[in-house]
């Protein structure tokens, strides 16, 4: 085949693969005429349920890894723990002074009708001061912190 014959023979293959792409674009663009809508009301056929099969596997046999066989596993009972219900103590925040040369901060807390005067890490009658400032401190008694709020 000649030089010539080669490059006619691929340019008219180009065209033709060219010329099905550019038809389907064409194609796709164009607007087919619509299928007129037919309302039909589906019917629904409802499936039988079967009751399926249930197993279960035993894995009684010898771990291959390990070459032991498995533990029997004992069931554990869990009971349920009642918790105590613990009380809200009565605490109220009035105030705070501090001096302006030392960090340190003194607060005015009333517990349970008590006043007392509170720094940070100060615990009296099972309360816990652990951080404060103007309009808030958090206590901590019984196990669990509570914010109380300036009144």
């Amino acid at each position: 085949m000649s030089k010539n014959l080669r490059t006619y023979l691929l340019l008219a293959l180009v065209l033709l693969i060219w010329g099905i792409i550019g038809f389907k674009v064409i194609h796709a663009i164009s607007k087919d005429p619509e299928m007129p809508m037919v309302a039909t009301q589906p019917t629904l056929i409802p499936k039988s349920t079967e009751k399926r099969d249930t197993f279960e596997l035993m894995a009684d046999y010898r771990d291959p890894f390990l070459g032991t066989l498995p533990l029997s596993k004992k069931k554990t009972v869990k009971r349920a723990v009642q918790k105590k219900p613990i009380s809200k103590r009565n605490i109220v925040y009035s105030g705070l002074v501090s001096q302006t040369g030392s960090g340190n901060t003194m607060y005015f807390v009333s517990i349970d009708g008590q006043q007392h005067i509170m720094s940070k890490n100060e615990e009296i009658n099972g309360v816990r001061l652990l951080k404060g400032n103007g309009q808030h401190i958090t206590v901590r008694y019984d196990g669990r912190s509570e914010t109380i709020v300036l009144q």
